[in-house]
């Protein structure tokens, strides 16, 4: 990013409501518009949050930081970047499931405590960074289903703000450190290094023991036979939560 764009503090402007379908799309909007680096949208609830794969993101009024930030000319393993900024400010124990779902073991699973959208348009210059985070999200307010593989911070929503402003300073730390930095940071949160993983997509299907990230934050796997696969897309589970799907 260029030196002034690194300038720009995130989280101004901002548009805060109570209610809308998903951040990501008021903050694409808005980028569209021509809305400046930095600009932040937040909600108290979605009605059609999304995830990556098409999934939904539920999560009851008042719970969770919900928020898209429009940014401008971000680097590009921007999610990496947002994972390891999560990080900075969940505290111990936390750990990134590739490419950017944020987690905490639980046994042999893996709970998921935040998730990352990042959506946008490289050609004119703009991306959306979307960020959901269980802040305050009692589990048993979740179908039941969910509420098995979802963590939360366990904090009480007066801690949102709060979370949301060290959250913001920890992304303009991270956009301002140097790629290689960032995933050399990222390694050390990997919750998938050297476990057994099944990956899919399009139709393909890899199985094998995760081998970290690449120099370009490709997830690699290291099948049984046959040489090593750098995956930019697609999902991965471990082995032992197959059986759970």
């Amino acid at each position: 990013m260029s030196g002034a764009t690194q300038s720009v503090a995130l989280g101004r402007p901002r548009l805060h409501v109570r209610r809308t379908t998903s951040t990501n799309d008021r903050a694409r909007e808005l980028a569209i518009a021509g809305a400046p680096h930095g600009t932040l949208v937040t909600a108290a609830e979605q009605t059609a949050g999304r995830g990556r794969m098409g999934r939904s993101w539920t999560a009851p009024a008042g719970s969770s930081l919900l928020m898209s930030l429009v940014l401008r000319d971000a680097p590009a393993p921007l999610p990496l970047l947002a994972a390891v900024a999560v990080c900075d400010v969940a505290g111990p124990g936390v750990q990134v499931k590739w490419p950017n779902d944020i987690v905490v073991q639980d046994g042999e699973g893996l709970r998921k405590l935040a998730g990352i959208l990042t959506e946008g348009r490289p050609q004119q210059g703009w991306a959306v960074l979307g960020i959901g985070l269980n802040v305050a999200l009692r589990l048993e307010d979740l179908p039941s289903e969910l509420g098995k593989t979802a963590a939360t911070l366990g904090l009480p929503p007066s801690a949102i703000e709060p979370t949301l402003a060290g959250l913001l300073v920890a992304l303009e730390r991270r956009l301002a450190t140097s790629v290689q930095a960032t995933l050399a940071e990222w390694r050390k949160l990997d919750a998938l290094r050297g476990r057994e993983v099944f990956w899919s997509a399009n139709g393909r299907h890899l199985s094998g023991r995760a081998g970290g990230i690449d120099e370009t934050g490709r997830l690699v796997i290291v099948p049984a036979k046959g040489p090593c696969a750098a995956l930019d897309a697609g999902e991965v589970v471990l082995w032992a939560e197959l059986d759970k799907r």
